[in-house]
């Protein structure tokens, strides 16, 4: 990623969406790599836009709920390391959940994005989506995002959204929408909200767009063509990335999406782009990658049961996996212990009502009472514990940075802080060889696990030369 850095740098985009989510976890699980590390390199090769992450609002970047200090800590050293902007939800809208984090942002300094969850159902309104922009109006956000993680929202739908908040906040609220490419129609939809007044849309670079990803940047420029409509985005930068990108994709087919066409059918089940090939991995480790239908089918009834959360992050994972336990066991036969705590309000307050018979299960699986307070109340500080714990680790290097990724990855951290030193690992394949590649990063040793093969010229002939390392 980092040589197509400077060119996006001087794109001109509004910011650049590159920490949080699912991408710190990447960096220690699968690469060794610095989540840190890799956010204070991407600051200092652009440090000319404003650099975004994505925030579960009182989850941070783990699947639990942290104690207020651990999420003051957090925003703070994320905005001290270079994120400028934090676009901040909770995956039930309860509003509860992002207050703490709002308020640690804006203390930091940072751009602190409230942010709508955005799906589809029966008790899901504009009036409601409208509400809710204007509680986060009144909680002090420096803008709105309607965030649709599943490529759910209809180009009508984005147009009477986008111009009922504009209404409701006033013209100089800024107004986002962040749209997946899933089912076909979002392109659209991201026209539709710029009619509406929309000030800033989420796109990727072509060669990493659709599929379960985002609309191509390229083709959203080329649209606004004739419309009165214009971005600030050099399209000789743009296109700059996009070669690069093309250059280097090749290495890593085998972590490419197999969903490459159009899911209309997500408008029923509604499962996040990036949710659809975990679950289809899931099923064939359990040797039932043909009942993928089964599950799409129940993901709508287990979701009823909750109220309608939407699904995104950690509720996503929580009721596609409760899905697949219905499909494979029967239906509410086992419970995982995140999806008893979602029916007992342990997450928060969802929108809708819940199936009170499934609330009883839960009940007796968790042998815990439901809950209406905000879920952090009743947490008990906890830094200094996890701090002790941190530090007496193997390789943590006492800041934090360190304590906070122990926070939110408490199985994950003890074997990277154990081998970081070792330097970050390229998963990427040679495409000719299909020969895994280990590159050491500047300043890391690093090894070479295979053969290698070179494009040579030589006096105008090409030739194919393969190394293999010294044993």
């Amino acid at each position: 990623m980092t040589g197509a850095c400077k060119d996006l740098d001087e794109a001109g985009y509004w910011s650049i969406e590159c920490w949080g989510g699912a991408t710190y976890d990447a960096c220690i699980r699968y690469l060794n790599e610095d989540p840190w590390e890799r956010l204070r390199t991407f600051k200092s090769l652009m440090p000319k836009t404003p650099l975004q992450m994505l925030l579960r609002g009182q989850n941070l970047l783990g699947y639990r709920h942290y104690q207020d200090e651990v999420v003051e800590r957090f925003c703070d050293k994320s905005a001290e390391n270079g994120i400028g902007v934090f676009r901040i939800f909770d995956a039930l809208n309860d509003l509860r959940n992002i207050e703490t984090s709002v308020r640690a942002v804006r203390k930091a300094g940072a751009h602190a994005q409230g942010t709508i969850s955005y799906t589809v159902s029966p008790i899901h309104t504009t009036a409601l989506f409208v509400d809710q922009a204007k509680r986060l109006q009144d909680m002090g956000v420096d803008s709105i995002c309607i965030k649709d993680m599943a490529a759910l929202i209809k180009p009508q739908a984005a147009y009477d959204l986008v111009k009922g908040i504009k209404e409701a906040c006033g013209k100089d609220m800024r107004v986002h929408i962040h749209v997946h490419a899933t089912t076909g129609v979002t392109l659209v939809s991201l026209m539709k909200a710029v009619e509406a007044g929309v000030d800033c849309v989420d796109t990727a670079i072509s060669t990493l767009s659709l599929g379960p990803g985002h609309n191509p940047t390229e083709s959203f420029i080329e649209m606004l063509e004739g419309t009165g409509f214009t971005t600030k985005v050099d399209m000789e930068r743009v296109q700059n990335v996009k070669n690069h990108f093309v250059s280097v994709l090749g290495r890593y087919s085998e972590f490419q999406s197999k969903v490459t066409g159009v899911e209309t059918e997500i408008f029923k089940s509604q499962i996040p782009g990036g949710m659809l090939s975990n679950m289809e991995s899931q099923l064939k480790q359990q040797g039932a990658g043909d009942r993928m239908k089964e599950v799409l089918e129940e993901i709508p009834l287990v979701r009823k049961d909750t109220g309608y959360v939407p699904l995104v992050t950690p509720s996503s994972q929580i009721v596609g996996t409760q899905a697949v336990l219905n499909v494979l066991m029967g239906r509410y036969k086992v419970l995982t212990g995140e999806f008893a705590d979602i029916m007992l309000g342990y997450y928060g307050a969802g929108p809708g009502e819940k199936n009170p018979d499934v609330v009883k299960m839960a009940h007796d699986h968790a042998k815990k009472e439901p809950i209406t307070c905000r879920p952090a109340d009743l947490l008990k500080p906890e830094w200094e514990k996890l701090r002790s714990e941190a530090l007496a680790l193997t390789g943590c290097n006492g800041t934090d940075e360190d304590v906070l990724t122990y926070a939110m990855f408490p199985q994950v951290a003890p074997k990277f802080f154990a081998e970081r030193h070792e330097g970050p690992r390229n998963l990427g394949k040679d495409p000719l060889t299909g020969v895994s590649e280990t590159h050491p990063a500047e300043g890391h040793q690093g090894t070479i696990t295979g053969p290698i093969t070179y494009s040579v010229t030589l006096s105008g002939q090409h030739h194919k030369v393969t190394v293999s390392p010294y044993q």
